[in-house]
């Protein structure tokens, strides 16, 4: 199985940033797409940013368009979430996902096969 390793979070005073990553533990077969979910407490889990392996295209939620960048180094397996401009309702636990097929709704949690154990991001 696929291993996702995360890993930069931590705490940021309001309006900082934060650079996280998410590391595969093998290279991902083509049309793979990685995504960054996160869950803020009390809150369900929310669907961030996706990017596709292959062609680079990228979905983010609205909530953090304009702030949030993911990017990626397939050479290394890993794909990075920049967050600027870091607000105190980004706090959550972030976590990075893998969806082999890369065909379902991008911010839906069960398209996706492997997941993280997730990065801690806390914004005070």
């Amino acid at each position: 199985d696929v291993q996702l390793v995360e890993s930069g979070g931590g705490s940021v005073r309001p309006g900082g940033s934060l650079n996280i990553s998410c590391t595969a533990s093998e290279f991902m077969p083509t049309g793979s797409c990685m995504g960054w979910f996160r869950r803020a407490p009390g809150k369900d889990r929310e669907g961030v940013a996706r990017i596709a392996t292959g062609s680079g295209n990228t979905y983010y939620a609205d909530s953090v368009k304009g702030r949030f960048t993911i990017s990626q180094d397939n050479a290394k397996n890993t794909v990075y979430l920049q967050m600027n401009s870091l607000k105190p309702e980004d706090t959550a636990m972030y976590s990075c996902a893998a969806d082999f097929t890369c065909r379902g709704r991008w911010y839906v949690a069960y398209e996706y096969n492997y997941w993280g154990q997730g990065t801690q991001v806390t914004v005070s």
